[in-house]
């Protein structure tokens, strides 16, 4: 940019020139000069010099450091010296996007100003100006939550310095509106751009410079026009200068300020901008409402039928005659003329309003009335079962036959006579059964046999005896070894499915009802039922990526032990919502239980006899592992075939 004192601008046109490095050139006319803008494509170092009354701008190559990317502006002027200025304030502020925004208060807004990175500081100078005493300070402004942690301002000879500290990782951008120069710095991970004035776009412009004194406000939006190839309208009303400071501020940005600044609103359609004052914008948008309000009331009313084909009719009309909103805000799709018939039997609806009102109800309909898409959810209930139990026991006792027959020592068993040792041994000629018999009852002082129920088994033990007996065959040992070793593995699957329609619940069970009697309150006896049933009730809803989020409520009981108030029901019963993708399995529940047990019963310290001790106890181990698990895997329906 270079400022000409004292020259008028005789065509304020812009003139494309896409030579070299040069992208296009406009003139401005300002208060008491003129500014020749030259937009280019790369930064580039340049030169002036004046050859009678032309003047001529030498250009280099383009910069590479990073410097030759400021803004420079060139005065064709002679330097006149300016009294030192004053800063009469300098405030911190926190904007609600986390940006730190230092608002720094001129006495005169042509001061000079020198905005640059130093190290890790971000310093600004103000040329031939100077600083109360009570502004000489470093603030601590750590506790607002901004990139800033500290500002000091000082007096460096005829300068104001102040530098500011920033942590992490920020950027920043510096402008100046009439006497106020402001400084904000933001953190770059968060969008330090604002909403646009029309409220759907963000700042994401190119960014740009600018540095203008007295400029006037339509001279300034022609610049931004010029810069951004759109076409600015810009009403009568619009008047009045600036004094503006921006420095690497994308250009809608520089705009919102602009408008900002002067109390400008903005509409835009299409590559159009229109600017006005916002209270101009505002009756405008007030004039089109209400003549469109009186186009409603005038305009003829037609009736238009639709045929619906997966929506009943009499759900649409509600739709379209309902009303959202009280009072001022109540809104309802037709007009105040609009109607809605229906016809249930042949499933249509009639409308009747205005040709607009009919264009958003068939738009409408369009969205309601299509087919509903459908989900097939599958479960799997799995129940596992093993058991192992193992039983060990002992019967011991003895006998003596000397006291047998009225005391008679030396009775013998054998030849015609044979004994009778109760159920656990039968003695020499019991087989023969000669003569008459003489039953004499085992005498058991250890009687342990296997505990088969401990074991998990209703079946009987396997036993062995053994007798050990004098000469004589008058007195008996008797040993009878019992054992019984139990196994058992099983495995019970359920899959139950069910397809139904997006948003709507579905059941699907099978079970027994299991009666049972109780008594009544006048005696009499009647029949109850307790129902024992394998239950799936899902609410599945498709997400707009195509997962299904599922409301389960997955039973199953059956029936357990019978009691006199009736028979108990055992259950397994899981309720949860949970997020699937399409076609995916997931485990929604399961249960382990694990159950172990070592019981012994004996003889006390007998039973503790290493080895020995075996003949004096009996053992019982059992162990049983059930484990249930639950899947569940949703699939949406894409094709009416797919449905078996």
């Amino acid at each position: 940019m270079i400022d000409l004192p004292g020259v008028t601008v005789a065509s304020r046109a812009p003139q494309d020139v896409n030579q070299g490095n040069v992208r296009s050139i406009t003139q401005v006319q300002g208060q008491g000069r003129a500014r020749l803008v030259i937009n280019l494509k790369n930064p580039t170092a340049y030169r002036t010099e004046l050859q009678g009354r032309t003047l001529l701008v030498v250009m280099d190559g383009p910069a590479v450091a990073s410097s030759r990317a400021e803004s420079s502006i060139a005065q064709i002027t002679t330097p006149t010296t300016t009294d030192a200025q004053s800063i009469k304030d300098i405030d911190f502020k926190r904007n609600t996007d986390g940006t730190a925004r230092i608002v720094v208060s001129l006495s005169n807004p042509e001061v000079g100003i020198d905005v640059r990175q130093q190290g890790q500081l971000l310093v600004a100078e103000f040329l031939k100006s100077t600083l109360p005493s009570h502004l000489r300070r470093k603030l601590d402004v750590s506790d607002f939550g901004t990139p800033v942690h500290s500002m000091t301002a000082s007096q460096n000879g005829d300068k104001v310095r102040l530098s500011i500290d920033p942590r992490g990782a920020w950027e920043h951008s510096a402008y100046q509106t009439d006497g106020q120069f402001v400084i904000e710095v933001r953190p770059t991970q968060v969008d330090a751009s604002r909403v646009a004035q029309d409220g759907s776009a963000s700042y994401q412009g190119e960014k740009l410079s600018l540095n203008f004194q007295n400029i006037e406000v339509r001279s300034l939006l022609q610049v931004i026009a010029d810069f951004t190839n759109f076409n600015v309208v810009t009403s009568d009303t619009v008047a009045g200068s600036l004094t503006l400071r921006l420095k690497d501020v994308p250009w809608d940005h520089a705009l919102d300020i602009i408008l900002q600044a002067k109390g400008l609103g903005m509409r835009k359609s299409g590559n159009v901008m229109w600017i006005a004052p916002k209270e101009e914008l505002a009756a405008k948008e007030q004039v089109d409402l209400e003549s469109r309000k009186k186009i409603v009331d005038l305009e003829q009313v037609r009736t238009q039928s639709f045929q619906l084909n997966y929506t009943k009719a009499e759900d649409v009309a509600k739709a379209l005659m309902s009303t959202s909103g009280t009072g001022a805000q109540a809104t309802r799709i037709l007009s105040s003329r609009g109607s809605v018939l229906f016809d249930s039997r042949t499933n249509q609806i009639f409308i009747s309003d205005i040709s607009s009102k009919l264009e958003e109800a068939a738009m409408m309909i369009a969205k309601i009335d299509v087919p509903v898409r459908q989900v097939l959810i599958e479960a799997r209930i799995v129940e596992a079962e093993d058991s192992f139990g193992r039983a060990l026991g002992v019967k011991l006792g003895s006998t003596d036959l000397r006291g047998v027959n009225g005391g008679i020592p030396g009775y013998s068993v054998g030849g015609g006579n044979y004994l009778s040792l109760g159920n656990n041994y039968s003695a020499v000629g019991y087989q023969t059964k000669q003569g008459g018999s003489l039953d004499y009852a085992n005498s058991q002082f250890v009687s342990l046999p296997a505990n088969t129920a401990g074991a998990g088994s209703s079946s009987s033990a396997a036993t062995i005896g053994f007798s050990l007996f004098s000469p004589t065959a008058s007195r008996f040992l008797n040993l009878e070894i019992s054992a019984l070793e139990a196994e058992g593995k099983g495995k019970i699957v359920s899959s139950p499915r069910v397809v139904t329609a997006d948003q709507t619940k579905a059941l699907i069970e099978q079970g027994t009802q299991i009666p049972y009697a109780i008594a009544s309150s006048s005696g009499a006896t009647a029949v109850q039922f307790k129902t024992a049933a394998l239950k799936l009730e899902v609410t599945p809803q498709i997400t707009p990526e195509g997962s299904v989020t599922l409301d389960l409520d997955v039973s199953k009981d059956s029936q357990g032990v019978s009691t006199t108030a009736g028979p108990a029901i055992n259950t397994k019963h899981v309720r949860t919502q949970v997020l699937v993708e399409n076609g995916g399995t997931v485990a929604i529940g399961g249960i382990f239980t694990q159950d172990e047990r070592e019981d012994i019963e004996k003889v006390p310290l007998l039973g503790d006899i290493p080895f020995l001790g075996f003949f004096f106890r009996n053992t019982t181990k059992y162990s049983k592992r059930t484990e249930l698990l639950i899947f569940i895997t949703p699939k949406i329906v894409t094709d009416r075939t797919a449905v078996r």
